[in-house]
């Protein structure tokens, strides 16, 4: 076939023809095949409806009957066997003629198969002759085995006509409705075995014949069940096991067994008439019911196929349809001219060029190096319309690039601006926390010691929003651990880098340790959410942090008293908190929760938020177990330098439970020496490593470190607890930390379900930072109560100046010796100049080893005498009530 000099309208009709054709022949043969299953289907329900019930009512009646046939055949002369077989005859004729009216309706035989066809031709067959086998009864010109064999053929046929009617195009749904069938054939076993036993029992004798057809039918329901229940549903299968294993069903099956054991002679002697009939006809209803209840469930498995074959037929159709107009109608267009055909393939072009930018500028956004002339590179086209097209979209792409790229750049630059900022900020605010440092150690004015306190705690928080900059850029934060720390003392720790801190109480949490690496992101994690939960609550309402350990690790809960968020707003902040989407300069609403995010994928744990029980939000951080261990009880040991404890992992070596139960205690591994440990600034300045007083405070950094995590809130100068309570609070956990985690002084915290009563009240618990008394006393230099920094600076005020080399006023220091007071002349080390020489000459391992030894007959002395009932036990954790919520 040739086209040329032929227009191109006439060639793209041509062109567009044969596809059309097509179309058109595929969519008739498609529109043909699903109306017929949905008239098949609609057939079959019809069908089920006349024929298929007024069968099933049929069946039941014939069985009725065959039983009464069967005992007035046994004993003709009793008295009221003719008159209920008359009456059941009369239910009988009843529903027979129901079948006969719509099995003989042309419309409803059109729609059944041939199979089925044959069977209820069969059952109309036996019908017509019902009133001479009746005859034949009444007359007793027919045995009972002539009898039960000629209902048992007239039953039969309805039986295979129900199991044709399941005709589906599902395999599976097929093959169940054909055990459903099996199932009720199953039913007529039991129910020929009724109507023998009822005849023995009347005729008073059961002769080896009717044993051994009695046997059979046993058998034969039992076979039908095995087979047919293995293709039922698990549901409906468990319901029919469930029945079988019964007690109704059970006391028949046993009548049955003792029957057929007995033999001829001793059957009739097993069970009487009475129990056999309550027995069995009890089971024939069960049965009856069961199966009207598993039909309906099998009625609702088939109605979504049905309406799939609806819907097919519906879709093919009008799809089909639409598809034929379409194809014509863009034909017609396209066909037009050339220009509309260029038009078209332009715009198709455009969407292509737009559906491929967005896979190159996706990598952009997220990071990746991209080069522009790979991606884009410049293409050479033909000087006609297509070649406009393809430099339209070569355009495209490259401007799309290259938009992408310097958008790429600008958001790594601001984030290494972010990171240099940050840095900076990061590294003073280490020297400030420094000076601030041993400006509460030299100070003695209560008033300008709570001011420093509250300066420093404010100074922690500007290290953690510093922090958070650097988190939101992608760097990796400054500070470190290398050993594992409590996780109480992680809590802590961002409770106290919380503003309204008082208003947080913490719950007694299980003695597991976090990783040393995990330990400042957790902490920063709990962090912004407890500052967040503080400020979108009313100020007089508390924040309880409580949590308990799950399969996966530890879930922790926060819950605030707020108004809560909307269901909108939850579900997007729990898509950033899942997600870790990118961050964006335009979104600055929810910077905490970006750094959340970061942090959490980070370290693996999960944080979702949901609606409190109380009314505002709970924030569920789930701690997988991969980054928590076990802590241990150090009280059998001394601590070595820069040892905080030691840790096994969760579920390894033998243990103990803890006072509460919650965590196992582990023996002790021998302790472990190492040159430094505590946070590390990444980005501390390197010319003060080797300055003297620099050099200090990273010592006493690092020993008051060794305490833990959030110990060091400042309480109200002048409230500060009694020696006694210091010494008591850190007997056991003080020297058994499993890692430093640095905290900084903040006020004392005040719990708001108390009414405003401090932490370190009136049982005794010690109080988040004691500050010492240079006047009275002073903790052993090297104790677990004592200071790190007053230990190293004990030469500097033997002689009389600060660690700085300034002069310091020693009280009493110029006093005769009369006129000095008993407290002057005490042993402590700060007592009296001879002390305070000794004490500066005293060696520091010589004092952590009496300190140790100290502890540990305090901690076996308690261990010994218990303590009185109301009183706290040396076994609780230091920082906790006596209660154990762990405030």
């Amino acid at each position: 076939m040739r086209f040329r000099g032929k227009s191109i309208r006439r060639k793209i009709v041509v062109l567009l023809l044969v596809p059309l054709v097509s179309l058109v022949s595929i969519w008739v043969f498609a529109t043909y095949l699903t109306v017929r299953d949905a008239q098949q289907l609609i057939g079959v329900t019809n069908v089920a409806e006349k024929v298929g019930n007024p069968t099933e009512d049929a069946v039941e009646a014939l069985q009725r009957e065959r039983r009464l046939i069967m005992v007035y055949l046994a004993e003709p002369r009793r008295s009221d066997a003719l008159s209920r077989l008359h009456r059941q005859q009369r239910a009988t004729d009843e529903s027979v003629t129901k079948v006969r009216e719509h099995g003989t309706d042309g419309g409803v035989r059109s729609d059944l198969t041939s199979t089925a066809r044959d069977q209820l031709d069969a059952l109309l067959d036996g019908i017509s002759g019902l009133d001479g086998l009746r005859s034949k009864v009444e007359d007793t010109t027919i045995t009972k085995t002539e009898a039960f064999k000629a209902y048992n053929d007239l039953v039969d046929p309805g039986h295979e006509f129900l199991a044709a009617l399941h005709g589906l195009n599902d395999v599976e749904l097929e093959k169940q409705g054909r055990a459903y069938a099996g199932l009720s054939r199953a039913r007529e076993y039991l129910s020929r075995e009724d109507a023998l036993m009822a005849a023995s029992l009347t005729a008073g004798q059961m002769t080896r014949a009717d044993l051994r057809s009695f046997s059979d039918r046993v058998a034969e329901r039992k076979t039908a069940y095995d087979i047919n229940l293995q293709v039922l549903p698990a549901e409906d299968r468990q319901i029919y096991e469930t029945y079988w294993e019964g007690t109704e069903a059970r006391t028949l099956t046993d009548y049955e067994n003792d029957i057929i054991t007995s033999g001829p002679s001793g059957a009739l002697r097993t069970v009487d008439q009475r129990r056999w009939d309550s027995a069995a006809g009890t089971v024939l209803r069960d049965l009856d019911r069961l199966r009207a209840e598993s039909g309906k469930r099998y009625e609702e498995r088939v109605a979504p196929e049905a309406t799939n074959v609806l819907i097919r037929a519906g879709t093919a159709g009008v799809l089909g349809l639409l598809a034929v107009l379409g194809s014509i109608f863009v034909s017609f267009r396209v066909g037009r001219s050339l220009i509309r055909d260029l038009g078209t393939l332009r715009k198709e072009a455009h969407e292509a060029a737009g559906v491929r930018l967005p896979n190159v500028m996706r990598r952009l956004a997220s990071g990746d190096e991209v080069d522009v002339e790979t991606e884009a590179p410049r293409l050479e086209y033909p000087k006609n319309e297509m070649g406009q097209v393809g430099q339209a979209v070569n355009t495209l792409q490259r401007a799309a690039v290259e938009a992408a790229v310097k958008q790429a750049d600008m958001r790594r630059g601001v984030s290494d601006v972010f990171v240099n900022l940050a840095r900076r900020n990061q590294v003073l605010l280490h020297r400030q926390l420094t000076l601030l440092d041993t400006m509460e150690r030299r100070t003695e004015d209560e008033d300008e010691l709570a001011d420093l306190f509250r300066l420093d705690h404010l100074t922690t928080r500007m290290r953690r929003h510093a922090e958070g900059l650097v988190i939101l850029s992608g760097a990796a934060p400054s500070r470190q651990w290398r050993k594992p720390v409590q996780l109480m003392d992680v809590v802590r720790a961002a409770v106290a880098e919380v503003e309204d801190y008082e208003r947080i109480e913490v719950r007694r949490l299980p003695r597991l340790a976090v990783d040393g690496g995990a330990v400042a992101d957790l902490t920063h994690l709990i962090a912004e959410l407890l500052e967040n939960a503080t400020v979108f609550s009313p100020p007089h309402t508390a924040v309880q942090v409580l949590g308990e350990r799950v399969v996966n690790g530890f879930t922790l809960e926060i819950h605030d008293r707020g108004l809560g968020m909307a269901p909108e707003a939850l579900l997007d902040a729990n898509l950033r908190l899942a997600e870790t989407p990118e961050f964006e300069l335009s979104d600055t609403d929810r910077l905490g929760l970006f750094v959340v995010s970061r942090l959490a994928q980070r370290q693996g744990v999960r944080v979702s938020l949901q609606t409190s029980p109380y009314g505002g939000t709970t924030a569920v951080v789930l701690i997988p177990g991969s980054i928590l261990t076990e802590t241990q009880d150090d009280g059998d040991r001394a601590m070595e330098p820069g040892d905080t404890g030691t840790h096994a992992t969760l579920g390894k070596g033998p243990g103990r439970q803890d006072a509460r139960g919650e965590a196992p205690v582990l023996e002790r591994r021998a302790p472990e020496r190492r040159a430094l440990d505590g946070p590390v600034e990444l980005e501390a300045p390197l010319g003060e490593a080797d300055a003297p007083r620099p050099a200090a405070r990273t010592e006493s950094r690092g020993r008051e470190d060794e305490r833990g995590p959030a110990r060091r809130p400042a309480p109200a100068r002048g409230a500060g607890p009694a020696p006694e309570q210091h010494q008591q609070a850190t007997d056991e956990e003080e020297s058994a930390r499993p890692a430093p985690l640095p905290r900084r002084p903040v006020s004392t915290p005040v719990l708001v379900a108390d009414h405003g009563r401090p932490v370190d009240g009136q049982n005794g618990r010690r109080g988040p930072r004691p500050v010492p008394d240079t006047t009275d006393s002073a903790p052993p230099e090297g104790g677990p109560g004592a200071d790190p920094a007053a230990t190293a600076g004990g030469a500097a005020r033997a002689t009389g100046g600060t660690v700085g080399g300034l002069p310091r006023r020693v009280r009493q220091a110029s006093l005769a010796p009369q006129l000095r007071t008993e407290t002057s002349e005490t042993p402590a080390t700060g007592g009296s100049p001879a002390g305070r020489q000794e004490a500066s000459e005293r060696d520091a391992d010589e004092v952590r080893s009496r300190m140790a030894s100290l502890q540990r007959g305090w901690q076996r002395g308690r261990r010994e005498n218990p303590a009185p009932r109301g009183e706290p036990t040396g076994d609780s954790a230091p920082g906790t009530t006596p209660e154990g919520d762990g405030r």
